[in-house]
C-alpha cells in the first residue's frame, strides 16, 4: 500500500485511528518485533502520519505568524517527509484493527512495548512522533529498520557480556569482600546477642538491687523513727545527775527555774503517757523522780514563803517587790499548782493572809490620816429652813450660818469632778501645810488609791497565780476597812452637795461624743479592762443615794416645818432662807445636768413648792401690801439671778420664778402709782371710758376734772422723784429696781394719756389746756431717769 498524497491520509477512518490509539494506550502488553513491524506498517504508520500532520500544521502556523508572511496555512506532506513507499503486507490489502487487537493481546511479554513506554514517558508524545518521522524520512523499510535495531541490541548485549568478563576479577573480589563482610556481620550479631543477654541479666540484677534498696530504706526510716521515739523516751525519763544536784543543793535562781521546768516535764511524762506506766524503766526512775519532786516542793515553798513575808516589813513598796522580785519566780507557783497542790494551797493562803493584813493596815492608816484633813462643811442644823441664830453653847466658835451661804453653793467644789484621775493626796504633805479639804476631796483620794492598788493587785494575781478570785479574797479586808469608815462618816454627813459630788465621782459617765474630761471610777476601771471593783462601786452607790435622800428630805422638812415668826425679819431684802434655797437648788441642778436623774428633778420640784409656801407666809407677816410685794420681788429676783449664775440649766424652776416676778412686778407698779396718783388713776379706771356727750345721770364736767389736772401739774415731778427714791431703797438689785421704775413711768404715761384724751372730749375742757402737762414733757422726764442706768 502506497501513501502518495495528503488526501489519502485525510480519508483515513478517524474512528479506527482513535480506537487504535486508545487500544495502544490502555492495553498493558509488550510487542514483539514482528508486531512492531506490522504495527508500523499498518495502523501506527497512519496514526503517526496523522499526528505529525497536525503537529506540522501547528508549527507552520506559528512560523507564519512570527515571520509576518502572507502565505496560506497549507500542509504539504511531500515537503515534510518526501515520497514514501510503504510495502504492504502480502497477506492483507487493508488494515484490520481486530487482528491488531488480537495480536496485541497475545504478545504480552515483548520488551518493545516497554521500550516504547519508556521513550513515551521520557520524550513525550511529540518528541516520539518526531523520532518516528525521522525514521520514515530516511526511506528505510520498517522491517529492515527493526532488524537493524535488533542487531544493535544483540551487539549491545554481547558488548555488555564482554564488559562483565573484563570485570570478572573485580566481581570475584567484590564477592569475596561481601562474603567476608557477611562473616564479620555474623560475628557481630553473635556478639550483640551476647551483649543483649548480658544486659537482660544486668537489668534483672538492678531490679533486685532496687528492691533491696527500698527495703533497706524502709527499715532505715523505721529505725530512725524508733530511735527518735526511744531517744525522746530516754531523754524524758532519765534523771541527769546535774538536775539532781541543782534540785537538792542548788540555790533558787534562774537556773533552778529552768531545772524545775525540766523536772515538771518528766513528771508529766510519766503521769500522762500510758505506755510509760507499763515500762520497766519507770520502776527504776519513778522513786527518784518522786524524791526530787518532794525536795523541790519543800525547797521552793520555803523560798516563796520567805519572799511573801518580806511584804509585811514596814515601809515596803509592795508594787515594786511584786514586779521586780515575785514575778521572776512565778513558775514556782505554777510548779506547786501542778505537782504540789497541798503546798500550793498553803502558799496561796499565806499570800492572801499577808496581803489582806498589809493592805488593810495601809488603808486604815491612810483613812486615819485623811480624817485629820477633813473640813466640816455642814451639821444637822445646817438646813435651809433652820433659823440663822444658833443656840449652841459653842456658837461663838462658828461663823453665823446666815453668812455661810457656801454651805449650799457649789462654787469651786465642782472642780473635783475634773480631777478624778489626779494622784491621791499625800496626807503628811497636806497636814504640814495645814490644809483642810471637804470630804468629797478625801473621798476621791481614797478611791483613787483604792483603784490604783486594786489595778496593780488584780494584774499581779492574774500573772502570778493565774487566778482572779484571789483578788476578792485579798481585798475583803480593805473593803471592810473602807466600809467601816463610811459607816462612821456617812451618818454624820449632812452635806447634801458633798454627797451628790461623791455620787458623781462614783457614777459620772464620760460623754463619748464630746470626749468629756470628767471620768468616773467605773469608766476608769472599764477603760483599764479590770472590772474587779464593779461590785464595790455599786455597793458604794447604794449607800450614798439613801443618805443623800435623807439629807435632802431634812432640808425639805425644814422648809415645811419652819417657824415663820423666828425666821421673819423686818427687812424687804432677800431672805437668807431663800438664798440658801436658790444656791442649793442651783448646785443640784448644775450637777444633775451630767447625771440626769429624774428622781432628783421630782425632789427639787417638791422643794420649790415648799419654799413657795414659806415665802408667802413670810411676806404676809409684813403689815403693808406694798412691803409684801417688794419682799417677794426681791426674793424672786435674787433666786433667778442665782439660777442664771449656775448656768443655763434652770429649766422649769427658773421659768416658774420668772412668772412670779412678772406678776408681782405688775402688782407693785399699780401700788406705787396709787400711792402718788390715786385720784387720777381712780378717775381713769372709772370715768375715762365714759362718753361725755352721752345722756347720763352724772356727766363728766370741767369742775370735776379741774382739781385733778391742777394737782398733777403741781406735783408730778416731785412724785416721780419720790417714786425713784422709793424704788432705789426698796430693791436690792439696782437693775431690777430700774426696770420696775421704768414700768411704773410707762404705766403712768398711759394713764395720763387716757386722762388727757378724756378732757378733750369734755364740753369746755379746752379751758384746762393751760394747766395740762404735755405728753412730751412726761416722756422727757422718763428718759432722764432711764439714762441713770
Amino acid at each position: 500500500m502506497v501513501i502518495g498524497s495528503e488526501s489519502k491520509l485525510r480519508n483515513l477512518d478517524q474512528s479506527k485511528v482513535s480506537k487504535l490509539k486508545r487500544l495502544v494506550q490502555e492495553t498493558p502488553v509488550a510487542l514483539t518485533y514482528n508486531s512492531v513491524k506490522m504495527w508500523c506498517g499498518s495502523a501506527l504508520g497512519l496514526f503517526c502520519l496523522n499526528k505529525m500532520a497536525d503537529v506540522g500544521i501547528e508549527k507552520q502556523g506559528h512560523h507564519y505568524q512570527d515571520s509576518n508572511d502572507s502565505q496560506k496555512n497549507v500542509f504539504d506532506l511531500g515537503t515534510f517527509v518526501g515520497d514514501l513507499n510503504v510495502e504492504e503486507d502480502a497477506s492483507s490489502d487493508d488494515i484490520s484493527l481486530e487482528g491488531l487487537q488480537q495480536e496485541l493481546e497475545e504478545c504480552k511479554n515483548d520488551d518493545v512495548s516497554k521500550i516504547i513506554q519508556v521513550i513515551d514517558a521520557s520524550l513525550g508524545y511529540n518528541t516520539w512522533f518526531i523520532v518516528v518521522a525521522n525514521i520514515l524520512s530516511k526511506g528505510t523499510k520498517l522491517r529492515e529498520y527493526t532488524k537493524g535495531v535488533e542487531n544493535n541490541i544483540r551487539q549491545v548485549e554481547l558488548d555488555s557480556i564482554q564488559d562483565y568478563i573484563k570485570e570478572s576479577d573485580n566481581l570475584v573480589s567484590l564477592h569475596d569482600q561481601i562474603r567476608d563482610c557477611d562473616s564479620i556481620l555474623s560475628q557481630m550479631e553473635t556478639l550483640l546477642s551476647g551483649f543483649q543477654a548480658e544486659i537482660g541479666s544486668i537489668s534483672s540484677d538492678i531490679k533486685i538491687l532496687q528492691e533491696k534498696s527500698m527495703d533497706m530504706g524502709l527499715k532505715l526510716k523505721n529505725r530512725k523513727v524508733a530511735e527518735s521515739k526511744l531517744a525522746n523516751f530516754v531523754e524524758d525519763i532519765i534523771v541527769p545527775p546535774r538536775m539532781v544536784d541543782i534540785i537538792i543543793d542548788g540555790e533558787v535562781n534562774d537556773e533552778y527555774m529552768r531545772t524545775l521546768e525540766t523536772l515538771s516535764k518528766k513528771l508529766k511524762f510519766v503521769e500522762v503517757d500510758p505506755m510509760v506506766k507499763i515500762s520497766k524503766a519507770l520502776k527504776d526512775v519513778q522513786p527518784e523522780l518522786e524524791k526530787l519532786r518532794q525536795k523541790a516542793v519543800s525547797k521552793v515553798f520555803e523560798f516563796i514563803v520567805q519572799k511573801l513575808y518580806s511584804l509585811r516589813k514596814p515601809k515596803t513598796n509592795i508594787q515594786i517587790l511584786q514586779q521586780s522580785v515575785l514575778l521572776k519566780y512565778k513558775y514556782i507557783v505554777t510548779f506547786l499548782k501542778e505537782h504540789g497542790k497541798e503546798i500550793y494551797i498553803e502558799v496561796r493562803g499565806a499570800y492572801i493572809d499577808t496581803m489582806n493584813k498589809v493592805l488593810s493596815a495601809h488603808f486604815r492608816a491612810y483613812i486615819q490620816a485623811l480624817e485629820k484633813l477633813q473640813l466640816d462643811i455642814a451639821t444637822s442644823n445646817d438646813l435651809i429652813g433652820v433659823e440663822a441664830r444658833n443656840t449652841s453653847l459653842f456658837s461663838s466658835r462658828r461663823e453665823p450660818l446666815k453668812n455661810r451661804s457656801a454651805v449650799y453653793a457649789l462654787g469651786d467644789r465642782i472642780k473635783i469632778l475634773k480631777e478624778i484621775d489626779e494622784p491621791a493626796l499625800i496626807p503628811h504633805i497636806a497636814e504640814a501645810s495645814s490644809s483642810k479639804y471637804p470630804y468629797e476631796v478625801l473621798f476621791r483620794s481614797l478611791h483613787k488609791l483604792l483603784m490604783d492598788t486594786a489595778t496593780s493587785e488584780f494584774n499581779f494575781c492574774d500573772d502570778f497565780f493565774g487566778e482572779e478570785s484571789i483578788f476578792y479574797d485579798i481585798f475583803a479586808g480593805p473593803f471592810a476597812v473602807i466600809d467601816e469608815h463610811f459607816n462612821s462618816i456617812l451618818p454624820n454627813c449632812f452635806d447634801a452637795i458633798g454627797l451628790m459630788l461623791m455620787i458623781l465621782i462614783i457614777h459620772q459617765h464620760q460623754d463619748l461624743e464630746t470626749v468629756c474630761q470628767i471620768l468616773d471610777l467605773q469608766l476608769v476601771m472599764s477603760r483599764r479592762r479590770i472590772p474587779c471593783l464593779d461590785s464595790y462601786l455599786d455597793k458604794a452607790n447604794i449607800v450614798l443615794w439613801p443618805r443623800f435622800k435623807m439629807v435632802f428630805d431634812m432640808h425639805l422638812n425644814s422648809l415645811r416645818n419652819a417657824n415663820v415668826k423666828t425666821l421673819w425679819e423686818d427687812d424687804v431684802h432677800p431672805h437668807y432662807v431663800m438664798r440658801r434655797y436658790a444656791e442649793f437648788t442651783a448646785s443640784l441642778i448644775h450637777l444633775n445636768v451630767e447625771y440626769g436623774d429624774g428622781q432628783l428633778e421630782l425632789n427639787l420640784e417638791r422643794l420649790r413648792m415648799a419654799i413657795d409656801d414659806l415665802l408667802i407666809k413670810l411676806a404676809k407677816t409684813f403689815p403693808k401690801p406694798k412691803s409684801q410685794t417688794v419682799f417677794l420681788i426681791n426674793n424672786y429676783d435674787m433666786t433667778i439671778a442665782v439660777l442664771k449664775e449656775a448656768g443655763p440649766e434652770g429649766g422649769k424652776i427658773q421659768m416658774h420664778f420668772e412668772e412670779l416676778l412678772k406678776s408681782n412686778t405688775a402688782l407693785f407698779v399699780e401700788e406705787l402709782l396709787l400711792e402718788h396718783f390715786s385720784d387720777l388713776i381712780k378717775f381713769v379706771k372709772t370715768r375715762a371710758s365714759e362718753d361725755p356727750n352721752a345722756n347720763t345721770e352724772k356727766p363728766i364736767t370741767v369742775a370735776e376734772v379741774e382739781p385733778l389736772v391742777k394737782d398733777f401739774a403741781s406735783r408730778w415731778k416731785a412724785a416721780i422723784e419720790l417714786m425713784h427714791k422709793d424704788v432705789i431703797t426698796s430693791f436690792s438689785n439696782f437693775l431690777c429696781g430700774m426696770d420696775i421704775l421704768r414700768s411704773a413711768m410707762t404705766q403712768l404715761l398711759l394713764y395720763y394719756t387716757r386722762f388727757s384724751d378724756c378732757i378733750k372730749k369734755i364740753v369746755g375742757g379746752s379751758a384746762l389746756n393751760k394747766d395740762l402737762v404735755s405728753i412730751p414733757s412726761i416722756m422727757y422726764e422718763i428718759k432722764k431717769y432711764s439714762r441713770t442706768f
